[in-house]
């Protein structure tokens, strides 16, 4: 079985579509015979949807021969935002209104008119939590699907909170500019322990989130830094965050639940904003640069690779004392007796998580250049000449992921930082200190030269050199007389 990653994707898309198609079943225990039923499907390929998927995760629902091969037409994009759009209005149309409305717009503009089994298709792949908002309002929303929070997680990894905060701290970005950075954490509910966290001055974001739940998932280099897997469920208090389908299909790949709250709620959030609350006065409080008030504490300013550094090291001292509320250090309480955490099956499973750059890359005879590096890989040798996108953590560049057609090629390396973690930050800011010591040399250059100028233009000309003292001229000799017979 293919990894997600490998995927193109429409193959991706349609995997998601299924599973949509199946989640009251897969996560409500809704009756299977019914969705089958209402999705106009039969009972024997739902049956054999849900054990694929239980097998193999999001990849089993992917076609594995030709993406067209004995489907149904599939409606166009625009017409199914448009079944979407007309499907969330409130008061809730019913089909037969939605498809009178579709069938009407399509003729006067001339579309495929799609059937009326179509456009049902449409409407029941719509989630139950986007038809909930639009349909019963946002309270409504939040007394339906946050119900995950409402009570204290039983064992590690059942829910994961993810939250951000702009912390009150001053540090200095690639340029040498004082910013004040967010911090992105990713929480255990059960045991309080900080899973995995992303440190950036960007605003939070979906890839933030993404970047964080990815080095949350997998095992960390550091021994004294044990947490680790896959949750049953991941909570955030802002569903901006989760707009990601990239994001979403590693949720449904993975069998992660995603819960979404909405922005102001308070509800549910208490654990991780008392966590901040810690790090504020254990942790920052100390740094040079703190905010408190109007004051600021004196010290020189730190770099944002120097504060992950010194983050990691709280965090090994956090793990090991005694939590307030539970009575255990969160590491032991994570372990328990001997917990095991289910994993993927490999790291490439997670690479949706990572960046993308927008522009693609094209491989040279030398490898791939990215971020002033060169990269390679054997594989790479069939493909001079082609366009391939990059993937990567800008946490660590030694290593990138490359994709070809949107498909998974190979994980190149950088010769030149292999062995090393070389974070795109530190790559800008030597490049800047560079720039800037050239740049301070051209200026003393020029004002050498200038300062030449200045003296030659307003001296006085120089005197001439004294000439070397010559001989007196010796007396003139006296005529020699001549008589007259001598005379010519």
């Amino acid at each position: 079985m293919r990894e997600l990653v490998e995927l193109d994707e429409r193959s991706r898309a349609e995997a998601l579509a299924r599973f949509a198609l199946l989640r009251p079943h897969i996560e409500d225990g809704a009756a299977l015979s019914g969705l089958a039923r209402d999705v106009q499907i039969p009972l024997r390929t739902a049956r054999r949807w849900v054990q694929l998927y239980r097998a193999h995760g999001l990849v089993g629902l992917a076609r594995q021969g030709r993406a067209d091969r004995g489907s149904r037409r599939i409606a166009s994009a625009e017409t199914m935002e448009l079944v979407q759009g007309l499907a969330l209005q409130r008061p809730p149309l019913s089909v037969a209104a939605i498809h009178r409305e579709i069938a009407a717009w399509a003729c006067a503009g001339g579309h495929p008119v799609p059937s009326y089994y179509t456009v049902r298709r449409i409407v029941v792949s719509i989630s139950p939590a986007l038809r909930t908002l639009g349909h019963e309002g946002e309270k409504a929303y939040r007394d339906a699907f946050d119900l995950v929070l409402r009570r204290q997680a039983g064992s590690p990894n059942e829910v994961w909170q993810a939250d951000h905060t702009l912390l009150d701290l001053m540090a200095l970005d690639e340029r040498g500019r004082q910013r004040r950075p967010w911090l992105t954490l990713i929480t255990d509910d059960y045991s309080r322990a900080v899973c995995g966290f992303a440190l950036s001055f960007d605003a939070p974001s979906t890839i933030r989130t993404a970047l964080a739940l990815r080095q949350a998932i997998w095992r960390k280099t550091e021994p004294r830094w044990g947490i680790c897997g896959i949750p049953q469920a991941l909570y955030s208090d802002n569903g901006s965050d989760f707009t990601s389908e990239h994001l979403q299909q590693v949720a449904a790949d993975l069998k992660i639940r995603l819960v979404h709250s909405t922005p102001g709620v308070p509800r549910g959030r208490g654990k991780v904003e008392r966590l901040f609350r810690t790090v504020n006065q254990r942790f920052l409080c100390h740094l040079p640069g703190h905010l408190r008030g109007s004051q600021r504490r004196a010290g020189e300013l730190l770099t944002l690779q120097q504060l992950d550094q010194r983050f990691r090291l709280f965090l090994s001292e956090y793990h090991d004392e005694e939590h307030s509320q539970t009575r255990q250090a969160p590491l032991a309480r994570w372990r328990g007796d001997g917990f095991l955490p289910q994993m993927p099956d490999s790291l490439e499973q997670l690479d949706l998580l990572l960046l993308t750059i927008a522009r693609s890359r094209k491989v040279r005879t030398d490898g791939v250049r990215f971020a002033g590096h060169r990269y390679i890989d054997p594989v790479l040798g069939a493909y001079v000449g082609e366009e391939v996108i990059v993937r990567y953590d800008p946490r660590d560049i030694a290593e990138i992921r490359l994709f070809h057609h949107g498909r998974f090629l190979c994980r190149a390396i950088c010769p030149e930082l292999a062995g090393e973690v070389v974070t795109l930050g530190e790559v800008a800011g030597a490049r800047n200190r560079q720039r800037r010591a050239l740049r301070q040399q051209l200026k003393d250059r020029q004002a050498t030269v200038e300062q030449l100028l200045e003296l030659r233009q307003g001296s006085p000309a120089p005197a001439q050199e004294p000439q070397p003292a010559t001989e007196p001229p010796s007396p003139a000799r006296p005529k020699i007389k001549l008589y007259r017979n001598d005379r010519p």
